[in-house]
Protein backbone atom coordinates (compact mmCIF):
# COMPACT_ATOMS: atom_id res chain seq x y z
CA UNK A 1 0.00 0.00 0.00
CA UNK A 2 1.22 3.42 -0.50
CA UNK A 3 2.84 5.27 2.85
CA UNK A 4 0.74 7.90 1.90
CA UNK A 5 -2.36 6.06 1.63
CA UNK A 6 -1.70 3.96 4.47
CA UNK A 7 -0.74 7.16 6.57
CA UNK A 8 -4.56 8.32 5.72
CA UNK A 9 -6.03 5.11 6.68
CA UNK A 10 -4.33 4.84 9.92
CA UNK A 11 -5.66 8.31 10.67
CA UNK A 12 -9.30 7.28 10.12
CA UNK A 13 -8.97 3.92 12.02
CA UNK A 14 -7.73 6.26 15.04
CA UNK A 15 -10.07 9.23 14.82
CA UNK A 16 -13.09 6.83 16.35
CA UNK A 17 -11.11 5.52 18.82
CA UNK A 18 -10.26 9.38 20.33
CA UNK A 19 -13.36 10.70 20.05
CA UNK A 20 -14.71 7.66 22.17
CA UNK A 21 -12.47 8.33 24.62
CA UNK A 22 -13.19 11.69 25.09
CA UNK A 23 -16.59 10.92 25.13
CA UNK A 24 -15.97 8.22 27.61
CA UNK A 25 -13.78 10.75 29.72
CA UNK A 26 -16.80 13.49 29.88
CA UNK A 27 -19.44 10.87 30.98
CA UNK A 28 -17.41 9.79 33.75
CA UNK A 29 -17.63 6.37 32.16
CA UNK A 30 -13.85 5.80 31.25
CA UNK A 31 -10.65 4.29 33.32
CA UNK A 32 -9.64 7.98 33.95
CA UNK A 33 -12.85 8.82 35.56
CA UNK A 34 -12.84 5.84 37.73
CA UNK A 35 -9.36 6.85 39.28
CA UNK A 36 -10.53 9.98 40.29
CA UNK A 37 -10.48 10.70 44.01
CA UNK A 38 -13.16 9.83 46.17
CA UNK A 39 -15.11 13.09 47.86
CA UNK A 40 -13.95 13.66 51.31
CA UNK A 41 -16.25 14.10 53.50
CA UNK A 42 -16.56 17.61 54.90
CA UNK A 43 -15.26 19.03 58.53
CA UNK A 44 -18.08 20.38 60.27
CA UNK A 45 -17.13 24.39 60.88
CA UNK A 46 -19.52 24.41 64.49
CA UNK A 47 -18.81 22.13 67.04
CA UNK A 48 -21.64 20.20 68.38
CA UNK A 49 -20.13 20.09 71.91
CA UNK A 50 -21.82 22.64 73.23
CA UNK A 51 -25.46 21.72 72.80
CA UNK A 52 -27.89 23.03 73.72
CA UNK A 53 -26.05 26.00 73.30
CA UNK A 54 -24.51 27.17 70.20
CA UNK A 55 -20.82 27.29 69.51
CA UNK A 56 -19.34 30.56 70.81
CA UNK A 57 -16.71 30.73 68.13
CA UNK A 58 -19.57 30.62 65.22
CA UNK A 59 -22.17 32.38 67.02
CA UNK A 60 -21.03 34.64 70.20
CA UNK A 61 -23.85 36.76 69.83
CA UNK A 62 -24.56 40.95 68.63
CA UNK A 63 -26.33 43.37 69.67
CA UNK A 64 -28.75 45.95 67.83
CA UNK A 65 -26.83 49.63 68.03
CA UNK A 66 -30.21 51.07 67.96
CA UNK A 67 -31.23 49.20 71.32
CA UNK A 68 -29.77 51.52 74.41
CA UNK A 69 -29.94 51.63 77.77
CA UNK A 70 -31.21 54.90 77.23
CA UNK A 71 -33.57 54.06 74.12
CA UNK A 72 -34.86 50.99 75.83
CA UNK A 73 -38.38 52.86 76.44
CA UNK A 74 -38.85 53.57 72.50
CA UNK A 75 -37.12 50.25 71.64
CA UNK A 76 -37.66 46.69 73.25
CA UNK A 77 -39.81 48.05 76.24
CA UNK A 78 -42.57 49.76 73.00
CA UNK A 79 -45.42 46.90 72.98
CA UNK A 80 -45.08 44.89 69.15
CA UNK A 81 -41.46 46.93 68.38
CA UNK A 82 -40.01 44.00 67.41
CA UNK A 83 -42.35 43.47 64.81
CA UNK A 84 -40.10 45.98 63.31
CA UNK A 85 -37.00 44.68 63.19
CA UNK A 86 -37.67 41.02 62.82
CA UNK A 87 -36.53 39.43 60.02
CA UNK A 88 -38.72 37.74 57.11
CA UNK A 89 -38.27 34.14 56.51
CA UNK A 90 -36.83 34.86 52.73
CA UNK A 91 -33.52 35.83 54.93
CA UNK A 92 -33.83 33.23 57.94
CA UNK A 93 -34.70 30.13 55.58
CA UNK A 94 -31.55 30.36 53.96
CA UNK A 95 -29.50 31.13 56.45
CA UNK A 96 -31.12 28.27 58.72
CA UNK A 97 -29.94 25.67 55.68
CA UNK A 98 -26.43 26.77 55.40
CA UNK A 99 -25.79 26.96 59.42
CA UNK A 100 -27.62 22.79 59.56
CA UNK A 101 -24.68 22.01 56.66
CA UNK A 102 -22.08 24.38 59.19
CA UNK A 103 -23.04 22.15 62.09
CA UNK A 104 -23.19 18.86 60.61
CA UNK A 105 -26.67 17.97 61.97
CA UNK A 106 -27.47 13.92 61.33
CA UNK A 107 -31.13 15.12 60.56
CA UNK A 108 -31.26 18.54 58.50
CA UNK A 109 -34.74 18.56 58.03
CA UNK A 110 -35.31 22.78 58.87
CA UNK A 111 -38.77 22.28 60.56
CA UNK A 112 -36.53 20.33 63.17
CA UNK A 113 -34.74 23.50 63.99
CA UNK A 114 -35.58 26.82 65.06
CA UNK A 115 -33.55 29.72 63.91
CA UNK A 116 -33.04 31.46 66.69
CA UNK A 117 -31.47 35.00 68.13
CA UNK A 118 -29.10 34.02 70.52
CA UNK A 119 -29.52 37.46 71.91
CA UNK A 120 -33.13 37.74 71.53
CA UNK A 121 -34.39 40.66 69.67
CA UNK A 122 -36.64 41.69 73.22
CA UNK A 123 -33.69 42.19 74.78
CA UNK A 124 -31.67 44.06 72.00
CA UNK A 125 -30.13 41.13 69.60
CA UNK A 126 -29.09 42.31 65.94
CA UNK A 127 -31.66 41.09 64.13
CA UNK A 128 -30.06 39.95 60.55
CA UNK A 129 -26.43 39.24 62.51
CA UNK A 130 -25.25 35.78 61.68
CA UNK A 131 -23.35 35.83 64.46
CA UNK A 132 -26.57 35.94 66.20
CA UNK A 133 -28.68 33.60 64.44
CA UNK A 134 -28.13 29.76 64.44
CA UNK A 135 -30.39 26.38 64.36
CA UNK A 136 -31.35 25.71 67.73
CA UNK A 137 -32.97 22.22 67.91
CA UNK A 138 -36.48 21.90 68.71
CA UNK A 139 -36.18 18.41 70.29
CA UNK A 140 -33.68 18.80 72.60
CA UNK A 141 -34.28 17.65 76.91
CA UNK A 142 -37.12 19.13 78.66
CA UNK A 143 -35.42 22.53 79.97
CA UNK A 144 -33.15 22.33 77.38
CA UNK A 145 -35.10 23.35 73.94
CA UNK A 146 -35.98 26.32 72.21
CA UNK A 147 -39.15 26.88 73.82
CA UNK A 148 -37.37 26.84 77.56
CA UNK A 149 -35.15 29.55 76.03
CA UNK A 150 -38.27 31.33 74.44
CA UNK A 151 -39.47 31.54 78.74
CA UNK A 152 -36.11 33.19 79.84
CA UNK A 153 -36.16 35.54 77.18
CA UNK A 154 -39.58 36.87 78.26
CA UNK A 155 -38.62 36.64 81.58
CA UNK A 156 -35.43 38.53 81.18
CA UNK A 157 -37.11 41.38 78.86
CA UNK A 158 -40.02 42.00 81.33
CA UNK A 159 -36.70 42.55 84.29
CA UNK A 160 -34.98 44.90 81.84
CA UNK A 161 -37.98 46.95 81.01
CA UNK A 162 -39.45 47.37 84.87
CA UNK A 163 -35.58 48.11 86.02
CA UNK A 164 -34.63 45.11 87.81
CA UNK A 165 -32.55 44.15 85.29
CA UNK A 166 -29.86 45.97 83.13
CA UNK A 167 -29.87 45.53 79.55
CA UNK A 168 -26.45 45.35 79.15
CA UNK A 169 -25.67 42.39 81.81
CA UNK A 170 -29.16 40.45 80.43
CA UNK A 171 -27.17 40.59 76.97
CA UNK A 172 -23.95 39.30 78.41
CA UNK A 173 -25.70 36.39 80.49
CA UNK A 174 -28.15 34.95 77.63
CA UNK A 175 -25.23 35.01 75.36
CA UNK A 176 -23.30 33.45 77.62
CA UNK A 177 -25.51 30.56 79.10
CA UNK A 178 -29.30 31.43 79.15
CA UNK A 179 -29.71 28.76 81.50
CA UNK A 180 -28.35 30.55 84.03
CA UNK A 181 -28.65 34.07 82.28
CA UNK A 182 -32.38 35.23 84.26
CA UNK A 183 -30.07 34.24 88.29
CA UNK A 184 -27.12 36.04 86.79
CA UNK A 185 -29.10 39.20 85.29
CA UNK A 186 -31.11 39.62 88.72
CA UNK A 187 -30.56 42.43 90.80
CA UNK A 188 -28.22 44.19 88.00
CA UNK A 189 -30.48 47.35 87.66
CA UNK A 190 -31.83 49.95 88.67
CA UNK A 191 -34.39 48.03 91.33
CA UNK A 192 -32.83 45.51 93.18
CA UNK A 193 -35.18 42.26 93.36
CA UNK A 194 -35.87 41.61 96.83
CA UNK A 195 -33.16 38.86 98.03
CA UNK A 196 -31.08 39.54 95.35
CA UNK A 197 -27.30 40.65 95.42
CA UNK A 198 -26.74 43.29 93.43
CA UNK A 199 -24.28 42.73 90.67
CA UNK A 200 -21.53 45.30 89.23
CA UNK A 201 -22.57 46.06 85.67
CA UNK A 202 -19.20 45.06 82.95
CA UNK A 203 -17.80 48.65 82.18
CA UNK A 204 -17.67 46.90 78.15
CA UNK A 205 -18.94 43.67 76.70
Amino acid sequence: MNPMRRALWLSTIALPGAILALLAGATGSGPARAQAAAPQAIAPICSQSHLPLPDPVCTPGATNPDVRTDTIVTTICEPEWTKTVRPTTEFTDPLKIQQIAEYCFTDTSPELYEEDHLISLELGGAPRDPKNLWPEPRNAPLGESASSKDVVEDKLHRMVCDGTAGLIVAQQAIATDWRTAVEVASGSGNRVVAGAVPRTMPSSW
